[in-house]
């Protein structure tokens, strides 16, 4: 079990390192959960035309199966990750675990599209746990500079899970005897069998102080904050305009509170998001490029399965096994890149490289429509995995790498906040210009072929193409392929701040023990710091 103690005694705990096989075994469980976390969020991209049709759901419902579980999992992001700092990080991470389970069999049992919308958003308070708690491990049992070949591996599980996800969905609602409830099933024994494994291999050391306070109100203001801001742009100019009442009742609420949670943390004994560390050069401009990474990553990726299976007509499966360059980069790159890292100690230069290949793989993308050459848009989900493979995980290393054990938590999953925050943004508001592009391109076609758009164009919206006739169907599919390419054009220029903030980061070699230097020259019982 985790063992659970203070002040020198904590130092000298750490500075005996785990052996290889030690971490290992620790790893086999937490890169299982996380891999099965991450597929939950990534099966349903192929899957989700048809489990919304078996549900009678509507347009706005589809775009709430995933935006639910991505709002919850990056509310819930930064608690998890103070709580860590603070509690048990193994009973955390089970606890996550047992959450996670729950919300993927109420998903699986789900009778309507509103049920399973609410179950996917208590899935994501378990998938923003396991999301930030692994790495939080992760960083508790190794120093900085053999991060780099453990991230390897970290990153090849996100890379599988990332694109895998899609396919395995495609092949599961193409299997008759399966059905797409299975979607939601097949983690939970995964899940459960990673319960098992971090019970008899996971053992990390608790650095607690006496008299503990946790920011409660600082919590509730950031989740609330984060949860009307990311409401509010799931739903502009959908169900009402940039410029509105509603707009300006739901963005200026979500500013204020999150003003309030900012004022809270700076007066708070233990701020749930400590604001010195985000005023550290590193931090800072790490959590802009995660922003822009995810914000590019997610919110260009997961339309690469509508256009795969809208925009060119290919089936589920199909469109899974067409991601495949994407998964290979990220899974090629994040091995090969953690490898450079640890043997050099330098971290810099791969994330600015990996940034500017991102921006590339998006720039090719950002030029294709319905009759794009396959190779041509392999070769471009091939950069932008290479991009992410070198960057994502390693923004994160960067910055527990200037920060004390003690924060590692609060650190971590500050930039797992940013970089899920950054997605979900992506995902409504490309999805967004999506939808009008579509809508724009399809009332032009019907108006060419003489036909009332009211006539048709409504009813493109729910995705059910074999429901419309021959003619409209190559319409619809024609306004999807080259729709598509426009917002790959904006996820570069996104990923272009990206590279801009790791341009602008200071180098630094990453240090070879757990803690910083002088670690015993902190008092034994540190007193809670007055803000």
């Amino acid at each position: 079990m985790t063992q659970t103690v203070d002040g020198r005694a904590a130092a000298a705990a750490a500075e005996e390192p785990m052996t290889h096989r030690q971490i290992l075994e620790a790893l086999s469980g937490l890169l299982l959960v996380l891999f099965v976390a991450l597929v939950s969020s990534t099966i349903v991209s192929t899957a989700l035309p048809k489990i919304i049709g078996a549900l009678n759901g509507s347009q706005s419902q589809y775009t709430w199966v995933v935006t639910a579980t991505l709002l919850t999992a990056t509310a819930s992001t930064p608690i998890w990750g103070k709580l860590a700092d603070l509690y048990n990080k193994k009973l955390l991470v089970q606890v996550s675990i047992v959450i996670f389970v729950v919300g993927s069999m109420l998903s699986g049992l789900s009778q309507n599209a509103g049920e399973l919308i609410a179950a996917r958003a208590f899935q994501g308070i378990g998938v923003g746990g396991l999301q930030a708690l692994v790495q939080v491990v992760i960083a508790a049992m190794i120093p900085p500079r053999e991060r780099g070949r453990y991230n390897g591996y970290l990153g090849g599980v996100m890379a599988v899970a990332t694109v895998g996800g899609p396919l395995l969905g495609g092949l599961i609602v193409d299997t008759s005897w399966l059905g797409w409830r299975w979607c939601f099933f097949v983690g939970v024994p995964v899940a459960v069998i990673a319960l098992i494994v971090l019970q008899k291999t996971l053992h990390v050391t608790t650095l607690r102080r006496d008299n503990v306070k946790i920011d409660y109100l600082g919590a509730s203001l950031i989740a609330a904050g984060v949860s009307v801001l990311l409401i509010w742009v799931s739903f502009v100019d959908g169900s009402f305009a940039w410029l509105s009442w509603q707009t300006a009742a739901m963005a200026g609420a979500g500013v204020v509170l999150l003003a309030l949670a900012v004022w809270v943390e700076s007066r708070a004994a233990e701020p749930v998001v400590p604001l010195p560390i985000l005023a550290e050069r590193t931090t800072a401009l790490s959590i802009v490029a995660s922003l822009a990474v995810g914000m590019a990553m997610f919110g260009g990726a997961v339309f690469l399965g509508q256009y795969f299976q809208i925009g060119r007509g290919y089936s589920p499966t199909e469109a899974g096994l067409l991601t495949i360059p994407m998964m290979a980069g990220v899974l090629a790159s994040s091995i090969i890149v953690g490898r450079l890292i640890t043997r050099t100690g330098r971290i810099k230069p791969y994330i600015v490289g990996g940034t500017i290949v991102l921006v590339a793989g998006f720039a090719v993308l950002s030029t294709i429509d319905h009759a794009t050459s396959l190779y041509f848009v392999g070769f471009g989900m091939l950069l932008v995995g290479v991009g992410v493979g070198s960057s994502m995980q390693n923004l994160v290393l960067a910055v527990q790498n200037t920060v004390r054990l003690k924060d590692i938590g609060a650190a971590s999953s500050t930039i797992a906040f940013f970089r899920s925050l950054g997605g979900t943004i992506g995902v409504s508001v490309l999805g967004a210009v999506l939808a009008r592009r579509v809508t724009d391109n399809i009332t032009h076609a019907l108006a060419q072929a003489g036909v009332q758009p009211t006539a048709g164009g409504g009813e493109t919206s729910n995705l059910n193409l074999n429901a419309l006739p021959e003619a409209m169907q190559h319409i619809v599919r024609a306004a999807y392929g080259d729709a598509t390419g426009h917002i790959f054009l904006i996820s570069a220029a996104i990923a272009v701040v990206g590279v801009i903030a790791a341009l602008l980061m200071r180098p630094t070699a990453l240090r070879t023990t757990l803690d910083l230097a002088k670690p015993a020259e902190q008092p034994a019982e540190e007193p809670a710091p007055s803000r």
